[in-house]
């Protein structure tokens, strides 16, 4: 089976999560997909980031939409890298993206972009929220689009079924074969997240899950000797 591999916001265990420089790193390892997460800043710029606030993973503070771009912009994010832009992440990889939206406002910014350069087939949005699905799903018909889950039930595949998702993204540590088989009966596609331990890529293996998202660039190669 041949098994879709998807780079964390990068390869975020062993470089900056969310950089330039943890993109490339993720590509350079012959990972499949790299995931990244997306929020709007003050003047409007995707900017690639995972928490709403810059406090975690910058020398800086405070929400992001409290800060313009030029603001984001002289942040450490990590090694010196700077904050990036999603526009910038498709100019440095050449892999298909996997794009997490918090929100509506960041869906229709994200589509206004899919459609400017023509990503249809490059992007594959993602949310852990059923409203920012839909609303990508309605801007952008034919957009690949997947639901996240964490904390989930049964009602998971129900939820991406009535938005249209094509895909569910669900924690490994919660997984069931029950989830498995609900899904698939619905012909879903399922990606297992976060992947980092022999464990979770033998259960991978096991459900015959479609792909795993990984912190680590070397799930790749382990993959293919995982029984």
């Amino acid at each position: 089976m041949n098994l879709l591999t998807i780079g964390h916001r990068g390869v975020m265990g062993v470089e900056p999560e969310n950089t330039l420089r943890s993109f490339v790193a993720a590509e350079h390892a012959g990972l499949d997909v790299v995931e990244l997460d997306l929020h709007l800043s003050k003047d409007g710029a995707l900017v690639v980031m995972h928490d709403a606030d810059v406090d975690r993973t910058t020398d800086g503070n405070g929400p992001i939409a409290d800060h313009t771009l030029a603001e984001l912009r002289v942040l450490d994010a990590g090694r010196g890298e700077r904050v990036p832009v999603f526009e910038e992440v498709l100019e440095a990889v050449s892999l298909p993206v996997q794009a997490e939206i918090k929100d509506v406002q960041a869906a229709r910014a994200l589509a206004a972009v899919i459609h400017e350069r023509n990503l249809v087939e490059r992007v594959e949005v993602s949310s852990f929220h059923d409203e920012a699905v839909a609303e990508i799903a309605r801007l952008v018909p034919g957009v690949r689009t997947a639901l996240i889950g964490s904390r989930y039930g049964l009602d998971i595949v129900d939820r991406a079924v009535a938005v249209g998702a094509a895909t569910v993204c669900l924690n490994i540590r919660r997984l069931t074969l029950e989830t498995v088989e609900h899904a698939r009966a619905h012909g879903l596609r399922i990606i297992g997240w976060v992947v980092n331990t022999p464990d979770h890529l033998r259960l991978v293996r096991a459900l015959e899950l479609d792909g795993a998202t990984t912190d680590h660039p070397g799930t790749k190669r382990a993959g293919r000797f995982t029984a």
